[in-house]
């Protein structure tokens, strides 16, 4: 890959268009000057040359101010200020020896007073030039950095996604699942109404560990709602080795608490303290004021 494959499309269009611009600038104002003033074929050719510097030093200002860009503003203000005079002396010089210089005016006070005479409207045509090509490279910036900001945006956006369904897989444990769907399948020989109670039941599980994700708090009474879903189809999986008492204070129904806060704790009673014993146990789910 070359130099230019690297260069991003807005950039190249951006030089093209304004090199575009300056060519019909150029073009008109060297054949009115042609015409009008010094019909001469040099002077067509010195409109040519100085347009194709103008070209060259566009380039270099788009380099310049992508280098100061790395800089605090003042500094930026600092750097454009010096590229303004150093473009004007160039651009100046370059004009002194198209029209004076070629006709034999060599001394440094000719250089001088060419300079001085453009101090007025031509020194603001060269001003303008700079001026214009800074504004857009800054403007090119501002797009790409919006660009770039909706990309990081959607990014985070995925891998947020990604997170909360990594965080759903880590709560919700996949032989959980599997079991589930074995009892579902084993439910439908022998009771299709109980199938149906369970599946709905799975459902409401994992529609509230989806909706869950999306606020930091719920209320404590949708979180016991859940958790007893979770109870009912362990049950089935379990029958009576599996018992559940819950001991809940009214008043504290409307708190609100971290969603699925209460879930591992729940699985890992299940898993360690029921799944091993051949007589199970009770699950206790005690929630009372303290102080």
């Amino acid at each position: 890959m070359n130099i230019l494959d690297r260069i991003p499309p807005i950039w190249k269009r951006a030089y093209l268009l304004i090199c575009a611009w300056y060519f019909v600038n150029f073009a008109i104002s060297t054949f009115f000057e042609w015409r009008l003033f010094r019909p001469f074929p040099y002077v067509l050719w010195n409109g040519l040359f100085l347009f194709e510097a103008l070209c060259v030093l566009i380039l270099l200002i788009f380099l310049y101010a992508h280098f100061l860009f790395r800089f605090s503003s003042v500094v930026q203000f600092i750097g454009h200020f010096t590229g303004i005079v150093t473009f004007f002396f160039i651009m100046g010089t370059l004009s002194y020896y198209f029209t004076d210089y070629l006709d034999g005016y060599i001394y440094f006070e000719n250089w001088k007073e060419h300079l001085t005479g453009l101090l007025s409207w031509h020194a603001l045509r060269f001003h303008d030039q700079y001026i214009i090509t800074v504004g857009v490279y800054y403007v090119i910036r501002y797009f790409l950095g919006l660009q770039i900001q909706e990309k990081e945006k959607s990014e985070l956006e995925i891998q947020n996604r990604e997170m909360q369904i990594s965080l759903l897989k880590s709560q919700i444990n996949p032989h959980f699942l599997f079991n589930t769907l074995n009892s579902i399948s084993t439910l439908m020989h022998s009771s299709k109404e109980q199938a149906r109670k369970v599946i709905t039941q799975l459902s409401d599980i994992f529609r509230y560990a989806l909706d869950s994700q999306r606020g930091e708090v719920v209320k404590l009474t949708h979180e016991i709602d859940f958790i007893e879903n979770y109870i009912r189809i362990q049950q089935v999986r379990f029958g009576d080795r599996l018992k559940f008492v819950k001991t809940i204070d009214p008043d504290c129904l409307s708190l609100k608490v971290p969603p699925m806060i209460l879930q591992p704790l729940v699985e890992n009673s299940v898993k360690y303290g029921i799944a091993p014993k051949e007589d199970g146990g009770t699950i206790s789910l005690t929630v009372r004021r303290n102080e």
